[in-house]
């Protein structure tokens, strides 16, 4: 009798736009905008070009800024506009689900998220921020993680807090061989909500941890 074997299930994009906040697709677009188009040897032939899509992004931005106010036409369009992204988003994730052949290294390249593969329990809530120290330059800063086991990657999300209103939460893909990272492109003399989240292949992505409040300098 022969034996066989289960196949590892495709990866797949995490969607759920729609069940997200329009800052949040904001930050989802901007890290896919910087992983699909930051290195044409992964992803050489994405379905909308460059140009398009950060014009797309950067529309939205303006979009949920002219919004705070609450006046109906704004948030109109920034609806309307938050549907012309995550119409984009849906066509790059397809491409990508095929481009990256299954290599988890590859599809993480993309700034894309990966749906669990199997309906089995998240990792526990167990990985904390060892540390959190300025770093050598301006506008950065230094982070330490408590290693996770049977974690494959680390996601970080610095969320700016200005007047007590979070502002768009800058993305940091860790591998497991770093522990440890630096964080740039932050803005000195803000504080920033800082979390972090682990990645195994066969469950996905944690929840996030919870946050610690940090000034960067």
């Amino acid at each position: 009798m022969s034996q066989t074997t289960n196949k590892p299930k495709p990866i797949k994009v995490l969607g759920g736009y729609n069940k997200e906040s329009p800052t949040d697709n904001l930050a989802y677009a901007n890290a896919v905008h910087a992983g699909v188009f930051s290195d044409p040897t992964d992803y050489s032939t994405p379905p909308v070009d460059e140009a398009t899509f950060k014009s797309a992004i950067d529309t939205l931005s303006v979009d949920i800024t002219a919004a705070l106010d609450g006046g109906k036409k704004a948030i109109a369009a920034r609806n309307h506009q938050e549907e012309v992204v995550i119409k984009m988003m849906k066509q790059i994730g397809q491409y990508v689900e095929t481009a990256c052949k299954d290599d988890m290294t590859t599809f993480l390249k993309s700034g894309f998220q990966a749906a669990a593969t199997a309906k089995t329990p998240k990792p526990p809530l167990t990985q904390f921020i060892r540390s959190i120290t300025p770093g050598k330059t301006s506008g950065s800063m230094h982070a330490v993680l408590v290693v996770v086991d049977g974690a494959a990657a680390y996601e970080f999300r610095f969320t700016p807090v200005v007047n007590g209103t979070p502002g768009t939460p800058i993305t940091q893909l860790v591998t497991r061989t770093r522990p440890a990272t630096t964080i740039t492109g932050l803005t000195p003399g803000t504080t920033y909500s800082i979390q972090v989240r682990s990645f195994a292949d066969a469950t996905g992505f944690s929840d996030w941890s919870d946050p610690v409040a940090r000034i960067c300098t």
